[in-house]
């Protein structure tokens, strides 16, 4: 297959070869082979697929909110070829056989995969790590959904055997003990988005999260672990990663909302860590667009929106993001916020890196054919109804993003929208192709 009249974010117009599953040749010109089939790019964006290394893909267990089907195709129709599933699903990763199901389920996706193994007090690393293993974690040290959350000893414990087994270990990082527990006794208003939400944010301090950072990575720092800091929410649990030698990542959610949007959101906006203020959202954007922060990934959490219109304290937290983060990213290029290049750092190259992803993450001869080709002129309007995910709602509804015109994944195309007269977009005929996708550590 010859992609032809390609952009690249550097800008240079290339022409991509892909023998297989990889590329063969990224050229300014190449000439098409015999019987080669052919797709003119017409001069819109090439882009690798990007990684999320954050998910919650739900099976096994709560294949109401999310399976890997749904959960792989809305990553798919979002330009992601690649994901990590975290392990608090039913049962928990946490042992070889749990391991196992939910390999049995990932049967399912049509992009790539990892799967992380959890820790609780009662794991199995055994039988884990004898396992194709992604990562460790996310290690919650505080309850989350799933309620994993481990005691201090039970990390270093885990923090050692990672090291030993050379496996990278990703820590969700808030303290408890700083949760401001007198949250809990105000007026938390109605259910759904009648609720007073922003007690969430009150409750789930910013100091909980940089006390949790400064800890993890000490105990990185004691052990030589590759730590890697999940969702980090605000500017001083960045600065705390870096400061501790560990990689961190930011979500879409602590992006692109603050506590100024809990009004309209409600407990659609309820998520672990919360939404932060204006000005700390403000500052987290900054040290995505300098580079401070190594990566962007989405803990996609899909939950219906029966379950989220609950009342505050009962509602699940978690939004979900898959299919949205390289939109919004790229209408953030598209405004000038930050560069293309960017862009690619945050969702595919670093997270290659950070992860041991050797064979993905670049457009370059010897990679595999993750690609995503977007047309960076045509932004559309964020639509719950327009995504994929089986919860079939967005915390970024109204929002802009540009999405895919196509999505290959090693050399086959899973995902591609079809104009229906060539300019109006919300006609638009989309197809998924006949994608087997694979765990990346076998």
């Amino acid at each position: 297959m010859l992609l032809t009249n390609a952009e690249l974010v550097d800008g240079h117009t290339v022409d991509c070869r892909i023998d297989g599953e990889q590329i063969a040749a990224v050229e300014p010109e190449l000439d098409p082979a015999p019987d080669e089939s052919v797709i003119d790019a017409a001069g819109n964006l090439l882009l690798p697929g990007a990684i999320d290394a954050h998910v919650h893909f739900r099976e096994p267990g709560y294949p109401h909110k999310e399976t890997w089907t749904t959960g792989t195709r809305s990553a798919a129709a979002g330009g992601v070829t690649t994901v990590i599933d975290m392990p608090n699903t039913s049962p928990p990763t946490t042992t070889g056989e749990s391991f196992d199901t939910k390999a049995a389920a990932a049967e399912q996706a049509c992009i790539d995969y990892g799967i992380n193994g959890g820790v609780t007090g009662d794991w199995e690393p055994d039988s884990l790590f004898d396992r194709p293993l992604c990562a460790l974690g996310e290690v919650f040290l505080a309850d989350s959904t799933g309620d994993m959350g481990v005691a201090p000893d039970d990390f270093a414990d885990a923090v050692d055997r990672a090291v030993d087994e050379g496996v990278t270990v990703t820590v969700h990082a808030e303290d408890e003990t700083l949760f401001d527990t007198a949250a809990r006794d105000a007026d938390a208003g109605g259910p759904g988005r009648a609720a007073n939400a922003d007690l969430w944010s009150t409750y789930r301090t910013a100091e909980a999260e940089a006390a949790a950072v400064e800890y993890a990575t000490e105990v990185g720092q004691e052990t030589g672990a590759d730590l890697h800091i999940a969702h980090t929410s605000t500017p001083e649990g960045i600065d705390a990663a870096v400061d501790g030698g560990a990689t961190c990542e930011v979500c879409p959610h602590h992006l692109y909302l603050s506590r100024a949007d809990l009004d309209e959101l409600g407990t659609h906006g309820r998520m672990n860590p919360p939404l932060r203020s204006e000005d700390r959202r403000q500052a987290v954007f900054e040290r995505v667009a300098d580079g401070t922060v190594d990566i962007v990934a989405t803990d996609h959490a899909p939950h219906t929106r029966e379950e989220k219109d609950a009342g505050l304290w009962d509602a699940p937290s978690g939004v979900p993001g898959v299919e949205t983060m390289l939109p919004l990213l790229l209408e953030s290029a598209r405004q000038g916020e930050f560069s293309y290049e960017r862009v690619v750092d945050l969702v595919a190259h670093n997270p290659a890196e950070i992860f041991d992803l050797e064979s993905k993450g670049r457009i370059a001869p010897g990679y595999d054919a993750d690609l995503v080709l977007v047309d960076p002129d045509d932004p559309r309007a964020i639509r719950g109804d327009d995504t994929h995910s089986k919860c079939g709602w967005t915390p970024f509804a109204g929002r802009q993003g540009v999405f895919p015109e196509l999505t290959m994944v090693r050399g086959q195309v899973v995902y591609e929208r079809t104009p229906a007269d060539g300019r109006d977009r919300s006609d638009d005929d989309e197809q998924f192709g006949d994608v087997d996708g694979e765990n990346v550590r076998t």
